[in-house]
């Protein structure tokens, strides 16, 4: 490679959903810079390609069965620190945005993001620097200059993060699924996976006892206290 070139990435790309891993493959084949060297239909599989194939990067879906992008990334980065991971996202204020960076993520893309951008986040990442598109950035900015809530004081509590713990608080001022996700500007979906894990962190088998437990462990207070 001479003064100056570029080297080509190896890639691994990570997407359960077929339609769209293949299409990022055929993208990036058309692209110099870059060679996808294997392609993952779930965190799972990603893993095991980083183990066997030993890319420079792996290009992650979050939402993915049997293990996801957040967890995923922890064990990449954990196990193999010589791959880096930069997420692909659908949308821009994806829940997982943040606990993917603290997962050991470098850079965040949303999905319609072009060949050419992909290629600089990769290389970015590579040569040490963030890969983040503009539209992450400034959830980033906003994020940090936002006041932690109070709640995440409880964040050890059973294990339970700061989310988890403010799902839990919203269960036990009576808010329902649909009221918390409007609360939280986050999908249904996304609240009932929070409420999944924090039952199983917890034990916890249906609402009343999340409400039981949230006044037990003085997370709320009756009214009128």
């Amino acid at each position: 490679m001479t003064e100056g070139e570029t080297k080509t990435a190896r890639v691994v790309v990570a997407d359960d959903q077929t339609v769209v891993r293949e299409g990022i493959v055929m993208l990036l084949g058309l692209l110099s810079g870059v060679e996808v060297v294997g392609a993952a239909g779930d965190g799972e599989e990603a893993v095991r390609l980083v183990a066997e194939l030993a890319p420079d990067v792996v290009l992650m879906d979050l939402r993915m069965p049997r293990c996801d992008g957040v967890e995923a990334t922890r064990r990449i980065r954990s196990e193999y620190p010589g791959t880096q991971v930069v997420v692909l996202t659908t949308f821009a204020d994806d829940e997982s945005l943040f606990p993917a960076l603290k997962a050991g993520a470098r850079g965040y893309l949303t999905k319609d993001a072009g060949g050419d951008e992909i290629v600089r986040a990769v290389h970015s990442v590579l040569s040490g620097d963030a890969g983040l598109s503009p539209s992450i950035q400034r959830r980033l900015l906003e994020r940090l200059s936002q006041p932690e809530p109070a709640v995440a004081a409880t964040e050890a509590l059973d294990g339970l993060t700061a989310r988890e713990t403010e799902v839990l608080v919203l269960i036990a001022e009576g808010l329902s699924n649909q009221e918390i996700a409007r609360r939280l500007h986050v999908s249904t979906a996304t609240v009932k996976t929070h409420i999944n894990n924090l039952f199983a962190k917890t034990g916890l088998k249906d609402r009343a006892q999340a409400v039981r437990y949230a006044y037990g462990k003085g997370l709320v207070r009756p009214p009128g206290n």
